[in-house]
C-alpha cells in the first residue's frame, strides 16, 4: 500500500459530502487553538512557495496564506477542495488540487512543507516515502512543519508514532517538538 490507498479517496469524498464540517474546524476551541499555534511555529518567516499536503477544507491553508507568495494545497478529496475553493478569498496566493501523498507528490522545490493531521491515515510505508519526498523536495534553507494529533485513535498508526518514524525516514534536523494536551508540533530541518 505504499503508493496510494484506491478507497482513501473515495472514504473521505463521502465524508465531506455528508458533513462539510466533520471535524469542527470553524468552531472548535481544540482547531482554531492548533492553527494559532501551527501559524506561530513559522516564526514571523515569510515563504517563497509553500506545499501544504491534507489540507481539507483549508482553514489552515488560509492562514498559511497570510506568510507565503505560494500555497500549494493538496487533498486527496475532491469533495474537500471544493469546499476550500468556495471558501477561500480571491487571490492568487493559494492553488488547491487533488493529490493523494506519495504518489502524486508534486515536482518543484519548498521552502515550507507543512503536514497537519494527516500521516496517520497513511501507511508506515506511505509516511517514510512521504518523508523522504519531502526531504529531496524541501530548500536547504527550508522548513517542514508536522502537527500531529496524539489522541488515541482507530488507525494502525498513531499521532506520536506517525511523527516519530516521519522524523527518522530521512536525514531530518529536528527540533524539541511543542508538545500539548492533545497535540504536539515538529519543525523539520534539512
Amino acid at each position: 500500500m505504499d503508493e496510494g490507498d484506491p478507497a482513501r479517496a473515495e472514504t473521505f469524498d463521502a465524508l465531506f459530502a455528508d458533513d462539510s464540517d466533520p471535524w469542527d474546524f470553524e468552531n472548535s476551541a481544540y482547531e482554531r487553538d492548533k492553527r494559532a499555534a501551527t501559524t506561530a511555529a513559522l516564526e514571523g518567516a515569510r515563504f517563497t512557495n509553500a506545499l501544504e499536503i491534507g489540507c481539507a477544507t483549508g482553514f489552515l491553508s488560509r492562514d498559511l496564506a497570510a506568510h507565503c507568495d505560494a500555497l500549494l494545497a493538496l487533498d486527496v478529496s475532491e469533495q474537500a477542495l471544493a469546499i476550500a475553493r468556495s471558501k477561500s478569498v480571491t487571490n492568487d496566493t493559494v492553488l488547491y488540487r487533488r493529490a493523494e501523498a506519495p504518489r502524486d507528490w508534486p515536482e518543484g522545490s519548498f521552502d515550507l512543507i507543512v503536514l497537519s493531521e494527516v500521516l496517520y491515515f497513511l501507511s508506515t510505508e506511505e509516511i517514510a516515502t512521504v518523508s523522504r519526498r519531502a526531504h529531496e523536495t524541501l530548500a536547504a534553507d527550508g522548513l517542514c512543519l508536522l502537527v500531529n494529533w496524539t489522541g488515541a485513535n482507530d488507525l494502525a498508526v498513531g499521532g506520536e508514532e506517525a511523527a516519530r518514524l516521519f522524523a527518522h525516514s530521512a536525514r531530518w534536523r529536528g527540533e524539541k517538538p511543542r508538545v500539548e494536551p492533545s497535540y504536539r508540533i515538529d519543525r523539520l530541518l534539512k
